[in-house]
Protein backbone atom coordinates (compact mmCIF):
# COMPACT_ATOMS: atom_id res chain seq x y z
CA UNK A 1 0.00 0.00 0.00
CA UNK A 2 1.23 3.45 -0.88
CA UNK A 3 -0.56 6.77 -1.14
CA UNK A 4 1.29 7.57 -4.38
CA UNK A 5 0.27 5.57 -7.48
CA UNK A 6 3.62 6.38 -9.18
CA UNK A 7 5.22 3.59 -7.14
CA UNK A 8 2.77 0.99 -8.52
CA UNK A 9 1.57 -0.36 -5.17
CA UNK A 10 -0.91 -3.21 -5.04
CA UNK A 11 -3.23 -0.84 -3.18
CA UNK A 12 -3.26 2.94 -3.52
CA UNK A 13 -4.34 4.32 -0.20
CA UNK A 14 -3.62 6.17 3.00
CA UNK A 15 -2.28 4.11 5.89
CA UNK A 16 -4.40 6.16 8.28
CA UNK A 17 -7.62 5.14 6.52
CA UNK A 18 -7.20 1.63 5.12
CA UNK A 19 -10.06 0.36 3.02
CA UNK A 20 -10.05 -2.99 4.82
CA UNK A 21 -12.58 -4.33 7.27
CA UNK A 22 -11.79 -4.64 10.97
CA UNK A 23 -9.54 -7.57 11.89
CA UNK A 24 -8.65 -8.32 8.26
CA UNK A 25 -4.89 -9.00 8.51
CA UNK A 26 -2.55 -11.25 10.49
CA UNK A 27 0.50 -9.04 9.86
CA UNK A 28 1.09 -5.38 8.97
CA UNK A 29 4.49 -4.00 7.90
CA UNK A 30 5.33 -0.32 8.31
CA UNK A 31 8.29 1.44 6.69
CA UNK A 32 7.89 5.21 7.06
CA UNK A 33 10.27 7.83 5.63
CA UNK A 34 13.41 8.21 7.74
CA UNK A 35 14.58 11.73 6.87
CA UNK A 36 12.60 14.87 7.66
CA UNK A 37 12.20 17.90 5.43
CA UNK A 38 15.51 19.64 5.00
CA UNK A 39 14.94 23.32 5.69
CA UNK A 40 14.50 25.69 2.78
CA UNK A 41 15.61 23.19 0.11
CA UNK A 42 12.29 22.55 -1.68
CA UNK A 43 13.80 19.65 -3.68
CA UNK A 44 13.78 17.70 -0.43
CA UNK A 45 10.09 18.21 0.35
CA UNK A 46 9.28 14.82 1.79
CA UNK A 47 5.62 15.76 2.25
CA UNK A 48 5.12 15.50 -1.50
CA UNK A 49 7.66 12.74 -2.14
CA UNK A 50 6.37 10.43 0.60
CA UNK A 51 2.77 11.54 1.03
CA UNK A 52 3.19 12.87 4.57
CA UNK A 53 0.37 15.35 3.84
CA UNK A 54 0.79 17.36 7.07
CA UNK A 55 4.06 19.25 7.41
CA UNK A 56 5.67 18.84 10.81
CA UNK A 57 5.90 22.25 12.49
CA UNK A 58 8.88 23.72 14.27
CA UNK A 59 7.02 23.18 17.57
CA UNK A 60 7.04 19.43 16.82
CA UNK A 61 10.79 19.53 16.15
CA UNK A 62 10.18 18.73 12.47
CA UNK A 63 9.93 15.05 13.38
CA UNK A 64 7.75 12.33 11.89
CA UNK A 65 6.24 11.39 15.23
CA UNK A 66 2.95 13.10 14.33
CA UNK A 67 2.41 10.41 11.66
CA UNK A 68 2.71 7.48 14.07
CA UNK A 69 -0.54 7.65 16.15
CA UNK A 70 -3.03 7.82 13.23
CA UNK A 71 -1.31 4.93 11.47
CA UNK A 72 -1.05 2.84 14.65
CA UNK A 73 -4.75 3.27 15.46
CA UNK A 74 -5.60 2.08 11.95
CA UNK A 75 -3.14 -0.83 12.10
CA UNK A 76 -4.67 -1.92 15.40
CA UNK A 77 -8.13 -1.82 13.81
CA UNK A 78 -7.22 -3.94 10.77
CA UNK A 79 -5.15 -6.53 12.64
CA UNK A 80 -6.75 -9.70 13.90
CA UNK A 81 -6.48 -10.57 17.61
CA UNK A 82 -2.85 -11.48 18.34
CA UNK A 83 -1.87 -9.89 15.00
CA UNK A 84 1.72 -8.77 14.44
CA UNK A 85 2.94 -5.30 13.51
CA UNK A 86 6.52 -5.03 12.18
CA UNK A 87 7.97 -1.54 11.87
CA UNK A 88 11.24 -0.55 10.21
CA UNK A 89 12.42 2.67 11.78
CA UNK A 90 15.65 4.64 11.86
CA UNK A 91 16.75 7.34 14.24
CA UNK A 92 18.21 10.42 12.59
CA UNK A 93 19.84 13.76 13.23
CA UNK A 94 17.89 16.88 12.37
CA UNK A 95 18.80 20.46 13.22
CA UNK A 96 21.89 19.16 15.04
CA UNK A 97 19.77 17.10 17.40
CA UNK A 98 19.45 13.36 17.57
CA UNK A 99 15.84 12.28 16.90
CA UNK A 100 14.88 9.06 18.68
CA UNK A 101 12.27 7.90 16.16
CA UNK A 102 12.29 4.32 17.47
CA UNK A 103 11.43 5.57 20.98
CA UNK A 104 8.66 7.81 19.65
CA UNK A 105 7.21 4.89 17.67
CA UNK A 106 7.47 2.54 20.64
CA UNK A 107 5.61 4.98 22.91
CA UNK A 108 2.92 5.67 20.30
CA UNK A 109 2.43 1.92 19.68
CA UNK A 110 1.92 1.28 23.39
CA UNK A 111 -0.64 4.09 23.55
CA UNK A 112 -2.48 2.51 20.59
CA UNK A 113 -2.72 -0.79 22.50
CA UNK A 114 0.20 -2.74 21.03
CA UNK A 115 2.61 -4.77 23.13
CA UNK A 116 6.31 -4.50 22.19
CA UNK A 117 7.73 -7.97 21.60
CA UNK A 118 11.12 -7.62 19.96
CA UNK A 119 13.71 -5.18 18.65
CA UNK A 120 15.97 -6.31 15.82
CA UNK A 121 18.94 -4.13 14.89
CA UNK A 122 19.72 -4.21 11.14
CA UNK A 123 23.23 -3.02 10.31
CA UNK A 124 24.19 -1.46 6.96
CA UNK A 125 27.51 -2.30 5.33
CA UNK A 126 28.60 1.33 5.64
CA UNK A 127 27.38 4.86 6.28
CA UNK A 128 25.18 6.73 3.85
CA UNK A 129 27.56 8.68 1.65
CA UNK A 130 26.56 11.97 0.09
CA UNK A 131 28.96 14.57 -1.38
CA UNK A 132 26.92 17.38 0.25
CA UNK A 133 27.93 16.17 3.72
CA UNK A 134 31.45 17.54 3.84
CA UNK A 135 31.59 17.91 7.62
CA UNK A 136 29.57 15.78 10.02
CA UNK A 137 29.00 17.26 13.45
CA UNK A 138 27.50 14.05 14.77
CA UNK A 139 28.00 10.36 14.27
CA UNK A 140 26.37 8.76 11.24
CA UNK A 141 24.33 5.76 12.22
CA UNK A 142 24.78 2.55 10.29
CA UNK A 143 21.69 0.77 11.50
CA UNK A 144 17.93 0.78 11.67
CA UNK A 145 15.51 -1.07 13.89
CA UNK A 146 12.78 -3.57 13.20
CA UNK A 147 10.35 -3.19 16.09
CA UNK A 148 7.91 -6.06 16.50
CA UNK A 149 4.58 -5.56 18.25
CA UNK A 150 1.60 -7.77 18.89
CA UNK A 151 -2.05 -6.96 19.32
CA UNK A 152 -2.02 -8.98 22.54
CA UNK A 153 0.36 -9.79 25.36
CA UNK A 154 1.35 -13.10 23.69
CA UNK A 155 4.77 -12.23 22.34
CA UNK A 156 6.34 -15.65 22.57
CA UNK A 157 5.64 -18.49 20.17
CA UNK A 158 3.50 -21.22 21.68
CA UNK A 159 5.14 -24.61 22.00
CA UNK A 160 3.25 -27.76 21.21
CA UNK A 161 3.32 -30.45 23.89
CA UNK A 162 5.11 -32.97 21.67
CA UNK A 163 7.59 -30.56 20.09
CA UNK A 164 10.54 -31.33 22.38
CA UNK A 165 12.79 -28.87 24.25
Amino acid sequence: MDIDPRFNPDVVGDNTNMLSPDKDFDVVFYDPPHIPNQGKDKTKDFNKRFGLVVRSPKENGYTFSHTFPPFLREAFRVLRPEGILMCKIADYVHHHRYQWAHVELLNAARQAGFVPCDCIVKIRKGPIIDPKWKHAHHSRRQHCYWLVFRKSDRCEVRRHRNSGP
